[in-house]
């Protein structure tokens, strides 16, 4: 978890493109690069993602779960409750709770939902580099997002695909939630395995790596996803309800 969370700046990367698609119509693919096209098909089409509007996992010993269309949350462990539950976001929790419950409540959300969430409004695309690892040349699209869309704009990434099967493989990103500057150095996350649920392909484990001059090394123990739940039908509102003793947490 220590390495996950040294990272935790960057996943709110995504609180950028939070605006997606509520509906199951016919979508318009051609806005999207060729490259995005097909990364989203190989992983069961933006259309069939779009039809979903819940999703359940377990990582660590906590159990998250997000409503896909207006993107409440909610994570319950042993230790503590917290989450969004439209308007508030909330934390029951005593003293012991060191980290940052506006910035981890959906922390581990926006890196396991990809490629899809880099298809929300506001997204720009360009091209990039390809990177190759163990001998095999991933190629690549860089996303950024226009100015003004959510809290951290300024970030960019770069989405690797596998060159013949067009499956994501590796993400780099860079974190400007802090500093709210553009950066340079990008951090590394390497989509290790999947699975499918109900006809989409998601990630089930995640390991975050760094790079430094073509050497890359894995930061540590993997991220392990696990009682995957997706699903067509919406869970109930009082699912995402703040629980008694829960306070309000200002971002």
């Amino acid at each position: 978890m220590k390495n996950l969370f040294g990272f935790a700046a960057a996943i709110l990367l995504f609180s950028a493109c939070q605006t997606t698609s509520n509906n199951s119509e016919k979508i318009d693919l051609s806005k999207y690069p060729e490259a995005i096209q097909q990364v989203l098909a190989q992983h069961g089409g933006l259309e069939n993602w779009n039809k979903m509007h819940g999703l359940q996992y377990r990582v660590n010993k906590e159990i998250h779960t997000i409503d896909l269309k207006n993107r409440r949350d909610k994570i319950t462990s042993p230790d503590y409750k917290l989450g969004f539950d439209g308007t508030d976001i909330w934390l029951d929790a005593d003293t012991s709770f060191k980290r940052n419950a506006a910035f981890y409540h959906n922390l581990y959300f926006y890196f396991y939902a990809m490629p899809f969430v880099l298809a929300d409004e506001g997204t720009i695309y360009s091209e990039t580099s390809p990177i190759t690892i163990d001998s095999v040349t991933y190629p690549g699209v860089k996303v950024s997002f226009e100015d003004g869309v959510g809290q951290v704009s300024k970030d960019e990434y770069l989405l690797h695909y596998h060159p013949e099967t067009h499956q994501m493989a590796w993400l780099g990103y860079t974190v400007t939630y802090y500093t709210k500057e553009k950066g340079s150095k990008f951090s590394w996350i390497n989509y290790k395995n999947w699975d499918t649920f109900n006809g989409v392909v998601l990630p089930t484990e995640l390991e975050w790596y760094k790079e430094a001059e073509g050497i890359w090394e894995s930061k540590g123990k993997s991220q392990i996803f696990e009682d995957i739940l997706l699903q067509e039908t919406s869970f109930s509102d009082e699912k995402f309800e703040k629980s008694e003793n829960a306070r309000i947490v200002k971002e």
